[in-house]
């Protein structure tokens, strides 16, 4: 046996005991689990309690055994004092609380990520551990003292190969999940992902560089280092697409976390889920601050004093209502600051006191508190002093008063004097259109204002406090133990008792829950949101802790970030929030990141990237076509050749065709023709057959593909894409961040003439 067979299996020993004891830990969570769970219902409200409080706590303790169990251990540190340490996805200790395994976040395991030659931070070699399954396929170290033992072992062993793991992992096929970096991360991603909790930091970097990889962990990082904190109040991940959120869904799974809640701007409202999108014009105009202005002033013209005011009779006395009290009683509740509609009770209130006293007044009593409440009962149910007190102050939703400014121009205008024509008739539309992603922070907005439903406003001076399940909750959780332990809390056990809970009770309640704060909040894409899209995420995160990545070089939308502190000044404050830049393209070749970032610096966009850190000799083709009828068959067969050589039958490997949507609505039909002539039919379907999230071959356009990355890419007439952008520089970052999507290959199919247009 040679020297490198002999380490892989020393390292093999030690990976199956970290197995071991992981099995170990499963088995027994699952058996006390069993015993909790046949305990049944029975026993007094306190051992009923415990049960539940331990049921929820064994639960997610497998659901996080489960989920890190792939690529568990991933590598070695050795020390100058001379011990030996594991790193891995979790931290693990024998019975014995002998540690055993080191989690990837603990202080312990920096070294792991930052140590350097210059800077060794007390470590002689790094190891990476490269596992398929749990069988230990490839070991490779990095020495940072060259002068000590470990040195001449690990080149004697054949084990010192520098950044293989790295160039390893960027080399494998893609899959429609994510895969966590948890292994690679490099030094100055890892400096970034353990930042403190109470930061605004901002990610700026250029396509491939992992910004979201660096969100991700970080969110896991956060949720290992503040546990108590962020157990109460939850992590939110807020991405570009649906296709976005399924494609990272299994990363912070993977790393030991579950329970984040993600959703996009358009699913971020409790029952309702937007979709479609506005053109960017009109997106842009309601991504506009002053938006908040006309929600506002919209609210403010539904309360007035009518053109006709009543006179009424009760009990032979006649009642009149004046504008003057009518001005008092919306005065006095406007002095409340409370939302329109719980504002509206105490408007209400006044009215009513108002004509009792009236009616106090008028026959010269003095009445008891029973005969006032009679008093105002019968006014209460006079239709005409409804009537008029709802033209006074209408009770409103946030849905109708946005509906209602959409469907009426001149409404509009009223609310928001400094539209031009242009913008009121490209905000103009039907009240039964559906809601729209562009909308969704105004409902929001409308919301904040004018606060719950008018049919549940009677209740609404009712103080909002714990329920006295939660109450109850608490104290059993205080004589237990475990009120602190960050394990379980009073809001979850009260929801187990009840039998309402779910397995991610924080995540579960948070989205049912549009006034849920955060205890974290990280933002993808960040450069495509509008001030009106973070007026409603720092809303839902009063603490102001955000990790917010994105790239500048890549806003597509109009109303996006072209800088940096032109948004986060405005939004956080000067000197509030902290830039912090990744520098390095792990993803494209150099021959595709030399392709999109010549365009990019040619269109004026503000490229970050230095350098890509792979050589792929002709990853990018360029194939000319003489007329627009060959640039689909041409589209076609190039799309056919990369799926033959990239998509795996066991569901790995991703290409995808990006082009107009009038271009790919023609490439359709003769692909999946071509697939099947090349592929069979069989394999056709197969791929016909996957969920939208998952293709393996992807037609797909620009505005749905942030985020995303590609084994290959067949970009179709790119001329095209940009000529079709709402303005030029929307145009060229669409096209810049299409360049940027492959791993492996690049492929231009054009027109001589587009290409004469558009040197690439």
């Amino acid at each position: 046996m040679n020297e490198y067979a002999s380490q892989i299996r020393n390292e093999q020993s030690h990976v199956d005991r970290i197995y071991h004891r992981l099995d170990e830990l499963s088995a027994q969570t699952r058996a006390r689990l069993s015993a909790v769970r046949a305990q049944g219902g029975k026993g007094s409200p306190t051992h009923q309690a415990e049960r539940d409080s331990f049921n929820a706590m064994y639960e997610d303790r497998l659901a996080q055994l489960r989920a890190v169990d792939d690529r568990l251990v991933f590598g070695r540190l050795n020390a100058d004092d001379g011990t030996t340490r594991y790193i891995g996805r979790i931290g693990m200790s024998t019975a014995d609380h002998e540690p055993i395994l080191t989690d990837w976040r603990a202080q312990a395991a920096r070294p792991f990520y930052e140590a350097t030659a210059k800077n060794r931070m007390g470590i002689i070699l790094r190891r990476h551990i490269q596992l398929s399954f749990r069988k230990v396929v490839s070991i490779e170290d990095e020495v940072l003292n060259v002068t000590s033992k470990e040195a001449t072992n690990a080149s004697h062993s054949g084990t010192l190969t520098g950044e293989g793991a790295l160039l390893t992992s960027l080399a494998e096929r893609r899959t429609g999940k994510m895969t966590d970096i948890v292994a690679t991360i490099q030094a100055e991603q890892d400096r970034i992902i353990r930042q403190p909790l109470n930061r605004v930091i901002v990610v700026q970097g250029g396509p491939g560089t992992g910004k979201t990889a660096v969100a991700l962990h970080r969110a896991a990082y956060l949720l290992y280092t503040n546990r108590k904190r962020l157990s109460h109040s939850g992590v939110l991940v807020v991405g570009p697409s649906n296709e976005f959120l399924h494609y990272i869904e299994q990363v912070l799974p993977s790393l030991g976390e579950t329970g984040v809640l993600s959703r996009t701007i358009g699913t971020l409202l409790p029952g309702i889920h937007a979709t479609h999108r506005d053109d960017p014009f009109a997106a842009s105009i309601k991504g506009d601050i002053r938006m908040a202005t006309m929600i506002k002033n919209a609210i403010h013209d539904r309360i007035r004093v009518p053109r006709h005011l009543p006179t009424v009779r009760v009990r032979g006395v006649q009642l009149t209502v004046t504008a003057e009290d009518i001005l008092s009683a919306q005065a006095a509740a406007r002095r409340t600051h409370l939302p329109h509609n719980r504002a509206r009770v105490t408007f209400i209130d006044r009215m009513l006191d108002l004509l009792v006293a009236q009616y106090e007044t008028a026959t010269d009593e003095n009445l008891t508190p029973g005969q006032m409440d009679d008093v105002r009962s019968l006014l209460r149910m006079d239709q005409s002093i409804q009537h008029t007190l709802n033209l006074a102050w209408l009770p409103l939703t946030a849905q109708w008063l946005l509906r209602n400014l959409w469907s009426h121009p001149r409404r509009l205008r009223r609310a928001a004097p400094w539209l031009s024509s242009a913008e009121v008739e490209a905000l103009y539309r039907p009240e039964s259109a559906p809601w729209t992603i562009s909308d969704i922070p105004l409902l929001d907005e409308a919301m904040e204002l004018i606060g719950p439903d008018p049919n549940t406003a009677a209740g609404i001076g009712v103080h909002k406090g714990p329920s006295e399940e939660e109450k109850f909750a608490q104290e059993t959780l205080e004589q237990l133990g475990l009120a602190h332990s960050g394990l379980v809390n009073a809001k979850d056990l009260a929801a187990q008792m009840s039998g309402t809970a779910d397995s991610d009770s924080i995540a579960s309640h948070a989205s049912h829950d549009r006034s849920w704060t955060f205890g974290h909040i990280v933002v993808d894409e960040a450069q495509e949101l509008t001030r009106m899209d973070w007026r409603m995420l720092v809303r839902r995160c009063p603490s102001r802790s955000f990790t917010i990545v994105g790239d500048v070089a890549q806003t597509a939308a109009l109303g996006g970030t072209r800088q940096w502190h032109h948004t986060m000044d405005a939004v956080f404050g000067k000197n509030k929030w902290e830039l912090k830049k990744l520098t390095i393209d792990y993803r494209n070749p150099q021959e595709v990141a030399h392709v999109a970032d010549h365009y990019a610096a040619s269109q004026g966009l503000s490229v970050s990237t230095v350098h890509a850190v792979r050589h792929i000799p002709n990853s990018v083709k360029r194939t000319i076509v003489a007329s627009d009828e060959d640039l689909i068959p041409a589209a076609v067969k190039e799309t056919v050749q990369l799926a033959r050589t990239y998509i795996n039958s066991d569901g790995t490997g991703r290409v995808a065709v990006i082009a107009d949507p009038e271009t790919l609505m023609g490439i359709t039909t003769p692909l999946w023709n071509a697939i099947g002539e090349s592929l069979g039919k069989k394999e056709e379907e197969r791929l016909k057959k996957q969920d939208e999230w998952d293709d393996q071959i992807d037609l797909i356009n620009t505005l749905d593909i942030k985020g995303l990355e590609y084994d290959a890419v067949v970009i179709v007439q790119p001329g095209q894409i940009e000529e079709n952008g709402p303005s030029r520089l929307s145009a060229a970052s669409s096209l810049y961040v299409a360049l940027t999507r492959p791993t492996q290959q690049l492929v231009l199919v054009r027109t001589q003439r587009d290409s004469e247009e558009i040197p690439l």
